[in-house]
């Protein structure tokens, strides 16, 4: 306070120096940086000294180049601004005839980075009037390459033109502005949202982009220091495409076109899933004749460059061998999967009908992300790839144990930051119960940032999956983004055995519009830095590499492998085999093919039972294609043709811009020693852990879980001993699944502290008790028994008031029974979808995304209680009066006074009195003590959707 009042002498002022008042400046407060008409002719109306202004012109006479025009215009700027001016307005209204305009991205981005150079951006405000934005990812690009609002001029007059033309009827155009407005606005939160950023001042210049394929000499002046990896078109070649745009702008005789930039338009943009494409696989898989596969080979291997590996080809140089001499079928297609693709996103038909397909030609197939129901187990119907995501959406040991390989999925390739989402229409009674939610309710599953918050997190769920299931392979699904080599390193390390490196063209069958463009990176990219960052680590030989999104021929395998992948993920193709005609409408539920609809209707009348074969023999000319293309190469076996990038050239390009792509990055070997492994040479990339007192607990308690005698054992730990039950669970999961086993319960007591992740994917059947303290992810994944954690007798501390356990706990858990005589950490019961737990107090972030249970806080919570939630609920002590400040919007909270709340009143006090019986905390006795008067300082937390009255249902049927 002392401080305060000095600076406010110094300063000669009255006021507080940190209350925001006219004093401390003029300033102009937007709610959004997008601007309508009327919000941009008010600012740029301004008749204040304080807002001096300047409009820059972003059209140039064709006598001069664009790079002279970017010079003038940055020149203009910076003059603009050193002379005092405060609002920089770059417009490219003035268009004409004998102008070309300059990129509103382009001037941006070298006039934000000109203004940092001279130490002025800082001084003023960069407003762009452009034509050139139109969708959300426009705006985050000219945001986040320094401009402070945008007006999308064209946008709002193509509105107005709807309504004059009568395409939009009964609406006006304030209204439809503000619509679009909402839109972009919601597009641009969900861009910053997945960058991990809350506010779009912190977005500003961020410059959170890759650029793909722009010549250095464009990045230096308008994307200074943005990452490219890929070097090709220069200034002159904008300029070339401005001259082609205007000619076709000026040309009255000209019509104007769709052009087909999100849905296949016959004559506008390629679509690498076009009608050719799509009719002439099916015709090849329904007529099992190899000429019809390869007539779909050619339409794909001569397709018009549009992907990177387009513009490589194998070298002809090669001394051919016989084909028979190649390796045989059944041994290529043991490399094949199927992409992650959930039921629920899918038909039950359709993905059963892919797990059926690869069993029967020995690949793998896919859950993705949403469970499998149990009558699948041990039969040819099994996706021997489990999904767990980050262990979400109904992971329990049996789901877990009927795997050959565990996928953890950090991102999707094709939506980077956002993870997978399944429509509510799609979410019927069956989705809802394989996936632990409720049925009509949306599913998202969020990036990972729950639980993984480092490299190290995720190596304690790798270690976790591998102690649950020691006989799987884990798996990590990485995006192909720059510097995805230093993370699959950190994969390596953490003893994965697979990593997916997923690109840009995987399909998703419910994005949003905002994200099927401008989102990821090829995977040629992203697999090629991978294979050198690990073979430069002395790491290749422990894992195996995969390439994901987009194949579809055995040209497509074969350069995959050069590029260093040894097994390969076909998503899109497989479900385009089944019938799907591409027709972009599964989120729509109404899926003409049966194939990724939920429809009853929909799937008897139009699935077809022939599906499994067709797979079967889609693969086996995949694998037949495969084969030639070795035979040409000279190479008897795909092993021996892993990295071998000096069996691939570079296409001359048949125009200038692709002859000017620099595709050697693609092609190097990024200096190793070539003596080094170029492919994984190990079975499994055993960890240095061994789990010894997991081990111990096994041999001790196998026969009275052969048996099913139920005991009880006892053991010192300390915090060096993770994953404490996941062994046991997985053995009990193994023979009578996740509850198979609770009534003769094999009882663990413990003394000492836990490490990470006790009692993860806890079994039905398995109690431990903790006499100390467990550090994060208790709970984690746990889908019965009971966890108990109480402090040691005669502690001279207060349960209620210390922390013993960590963050993240109960996250995921599908059931069982949690009692902790102590606080919890940060995100307790995240996505909770059955479990029931008491604990004294939690941090932030509690109940988010919880789905169902129940969770007692005997004590303080955290901020953000509760978002996301839309089932379950939560009981929540409130001394203070202050839990109405905590709780998210997404959820209500209700008094336990009334007379109607006597049920729950009842179900709270059984578990509080539970809780006193197995840790006997003295804050629970107290409470019991005198309930009458606690009960008046508790909230019953429940989800906005559900009702009151239907949670007494929910009470009997949890209890």
């Amino acid at each position: 306070e002392n401080i305060v009042m000095s600076l406010e002498t110094c300063l000669g002022r009255e006021h507080n120096l940190f209350e925001e008042t006219a004093a401390h400046a003029n300033r102009l407060v937007l709610n959004s940086p997008a601007l309508s008409r009327d919000r941009f002719h008010q600012i740029t109306s301004l008749n204040d000294e304080q807002y001096g202004q300047v409009r820059i012109d972003l059209n140039y006479d064709r006598s001069s180049s664009l790079r002279e025009a970017i010079d003038s215009i940055c020149q203009q700027a910076e003059e603009a601004v050193s002379s005092g001016r405060v609002l920089v307005i770059l417009s490219d209204r003035a268009i004409g005839p004998e102008k070309l305009p300059v990129h509103a991205l382009l001037a941006t981005g070298a006039v934000h980075h000109r203004l940092n150079e001279k130490g002025l951006r800082c001084h003023a405000n960069i407003i762009v009037e452009t034509a050139t934005a139109r969708d959300s990812h426009h705006f985050a690009c000219l945001i986040g390459y320094g401009a402070t609002a945008v007006y999308p001029y064209l946008a709002f007059e193509c509105l107005r033109d709807m309504i004059r033309s009568g395409e939009i009827r009964d609406q006006d155009i304030s209204a439809l502005a503000q619509n679009y407005i909402s839109g972009i606005n919601k597009g641009l939160k969900k861009i910053t949202s997945k960058m991990g950023i809350s506010t779009i001042a912190s977005y500003r210049g961020a410059q959170l982009f890759e650029i793909v394929g722009l010549h250095n000499e464009v990045v230096d002046v308008c994307f200074t220091n943005t990452t490219c990896r890929i070097q090709g078109t220069r200034f002159t070649d904008l300029e070339q495409d401005q001259n082609q745009l205007s000619k076709l702008a000026w040309n009255p005789r000209k019509k104007r076109e769709q052009g087909g930039l999100l849905k296949f338009i016959n004559g506008g943009e390629y679509h690498a899933f076009n009608p050719d494409v799509v009719h002439a696989i099916h015709k090849a898989v329904e007529s099992n004749d190899y000429d019809d596969y390869q007539a779909f080979a050619r339409i794909v291997n001569e397709r018009p460059t549009a992907a990177m590996r387009d513009m490589l080809k194998l070298r002809d140089d090669a001394t051919p061998i016989d084909v028979n001499e190649v390796e045989p079928l059944e041994e290529i297609m043991l490399r094949f999967d199927t992409a992650g693709m959930s039921l629920g996103a899918l038909s039950p038909e359709a993905h059963e009908a892919l797990a059926e397909a690869m069993n029967t030609i020995g690949g793998r197939s896919n859950s993705g992300e949403g469970g499998e129901a149990i009558e699948r187990y041990g039969t040819i119907k099994r996706s021997k790839i489990k999904q767990v995501a980050s262990g979400r959406f109904g992971v329990t040991p049996h789901y877990l144990v009927n795997a050959e390989v565990l996928q953890i999925k950090i991102a999707q390739g094709a939506k980077p930051g956002e993870g997978g989402q399944l429509p509510g229409d799609k979410v019927n009674r069956m989705i809802a119960t394989l996936r632990y939610s409720t049925p009509g309710v949306a599913l998202i599953s969020p990036p990972p940032h729950h639980d993984i918050y480092s490299i190290e997190d995720l190596a304690q769920l790798i270690f976790d999956l591998k102690q649950v299931n020691p006989d799987g392979l884990v798996s990590v699904k990485l995006v192909a983004e720059a510097g995805v080599g230093t993370i699959a390193a950190g994969v390596a390390k953490a003893y994965a055995d697979l990593i997916t490196i997923s690109g840009y063209d995987g399909g998703t069958g419910a994005s949003p519009l905002t994200s099927v463009r401008y989102a990821g990176s090829p995977w040629e990219l992203g697999l090629t830095e991978v294979n050198q960052v690990l073979r430069a680590n002395e790491l290749r030989d422990k894992v195996r590499l995969q390439a994901d999104g987009g194949l579809k021929t055995g040209l497509d395998v074969i350069k995959a492998a050069i590029l260093g992948a040894e097994s390969f993920g076909f998503g899109t193709v497989p479900m385009v085999v089944l019938g799907c005609k591409y027709l972009r409408i599964c989120h729509l539920n109404n899926c003409a093919t049966g194939v990724a609809t939920q429809n009853d209707t929909l799937r008897e009348l139009h699935f077809k039972p022939n599906g499994p074969q067709k797979v079967i023999n889609y693969f086996r000319f995949v694998a037949q294609d495969v084969r030639e293309q070795l035979a040409s190469l000279g190479v008897r076996k795909l092993t021996d043709l892993i990295g071998r990038t000096d069996l691939l050239e570079i296409l001359p390009g048949d125009t200038s811009r692709k002859s000017q792509l620099d595709l050697t990055p693609l092609l190097s070997d990024g200096g190793v020693e070539p003596t080094l492994p170029r492919f994984c040479m190990q079975p499994r990339n055993e960890p240095f852990d061994k789990g010894e007192l997991a081990e111990q607990m096994v041999t001790d308690a196998i026969g009275a879980i052969d048996q099913k005698t139920g005991g009880e054992f006892s053991y010192s730990v300390k915090n060096n001993n993770r994953s404490i039950g996941a062994r046991l669970s997985g053995e009990i999961a193994k023979r009578y699944g996740n509850q198979g086993m609770s009534d003769s319960p094999i009882t663990i007591n413990l003394t000492g502290t836990a490490g990470q992740s006790f009692g993860v994917f806890n079994a039905g059947g398995l109690h431990m008790k903790l006499t100390g303290d467990a550090n994060d992810y208790v709970g984690k994944g746990m889908a019965g028994g009971l966890l108990l954690i109480k402090p040691p007798a005669n502690s001279r501390f207060l349960s209620k008031d210390s922390t013993i356990i960590g963050n993240t706990c109960l996250y995921g858990a599908t059931g069982g029974k949690l009692f902790a005589a102590g606080q919890a950490g940060e995100r307790f019961g995240v996505r909770n979808s059955g479990a029931r737990a008491v604990v004294e107090g939690v941090g932030d972030h509690g109940c988010e995304y919880m789905t169902g249970g129940v969770v007692v806080v005997l004590g303080k919570t955290g901020v953000n209680f509760g978002a996301g939630m839309t089932g379950g609920f939560a009981f929540v002590l409130d001394t203070e009066d202050c839990f109405h400040h905590q709780i998210n919007n997404d959820v209500d909270i209700h008094s336990m006074q009334p007379e109607a709340m006597d049920n729950h009143r009842h179900y709270l006090r059984g578990m509080i009195e539970e809780h006193h019986e197995h840790t006997g905390s003295s804050w629970s006795a107290e409470i019991l003590e005198d309930f009458d008067h606690w009960i008046d300082h508790f909230w019953l937390v429940k989800p906005k959707a559900s009702e009151i009255d239907s949670l007494i249902d929910t009470l009997r049927d949890a209890a």
